[in-house]
């Protein structure tokens, strides 16, 4: 018998959907049926209501064209959305989702989109796109994986943590050699592939802090194939 409910929120999965991140919501549902937990994905759509906070939000990556079919509902969620994520939320956003958290993205065409404004980010496109595997350290997560592809040049403002410190790859901006944003208990990258079937240890940390617990207090996974696939990854 499952102990309790997990809910998570999948923001326009539709319209938001790049190089399989809704793989990352699989990854969080069966992680969480593993340990015995009910999971109720609510799959949220342009036009729907948003009243129940989640326990877990997820937000994928997009193009421009898909962010433009988006962002006026979520203009009408944003100030809900920005109080869950920074009343300590578990979030995972990825690409686009991870700049609609910021402040602002100016597209190629110098279009300005407003986000939530939950990160302190802000991104403008620009002519060269950052594409390729990715290798990054973390302090929090150990190494990490997974693939890039944008055109979004992303700053932390000062004080921001980074989600990562680049190995290999570009990175937020291909400057600094900073990867996405830690804060409080949400993350935002660029990282597809999706992300965490490669790195486990990353869905896990999700989990713990919707839950309330620390990572030693889940019941243990065996991931020695994914642990194995990632030093594969991280060699080459």
């Amino acid at each position: 018998m499952s102990r309790s409910k997990i809910s998570i929120l999948y923001l326009y999965p539709y319209e938001m959907n790049t190089y399989g991140d809704w793989g990352n919501v699989l990854v969080l549902q069966k992680r969480l049926e593993w340990r015995d937990y009910a999971v109720e994905v609510i799959e949220h759509r342009p036009g729907d209501k948003l009243t129940k906070r989640p326990d877990i939000i997820f937000f994928g990556g997009g193009q421009d064209s898909g962010q433009g079919l988006i962002l006026s509902d979520l203009n009408k969620h944003a100030r809900r959305l920005h109080d869950w994520i920074n009343d300590g939320v578990a979030t995972l956003a990825i690409c686009g989702g991870y700049q609609l958290l910021g402040h602002e993205f100016i597209t190629a065409t110098g279009e300005s989109l407003e986000g939530v404004g939950v990160f302190d980010i802000t991104t403008r496109a620009e002519s060269g796109r950052l594409i390729g595997n990715v290798v990054l350290t973390s302090d929090e997560f150990g190494t990490v994986v997974g693939f890039e592809n944008h055109s979004g040049r992303t700053y932390l403002q000062s004080g921001m943590k980074s989600f990562g410190g680049v190995e290999k790859g570009g990175g937020n901006n291909g400057e600094d050699k900073k990867e996405g944003i830690l804060y409080k208990s949400a993350i935002g990258t660029y990282l597809h592939g999706p992300l965490l079937p490669k790195n486990p240890q990353v869905a896990d940390w999700l989990i713990a802090r919707a839950l309330g617990v620390s990572n030693k207090e889940l019941v243990q996974l065996s991931d020695r194939f994914v642990d194995q696939a990632r030093a594969v990854i991280t060699a080459r």
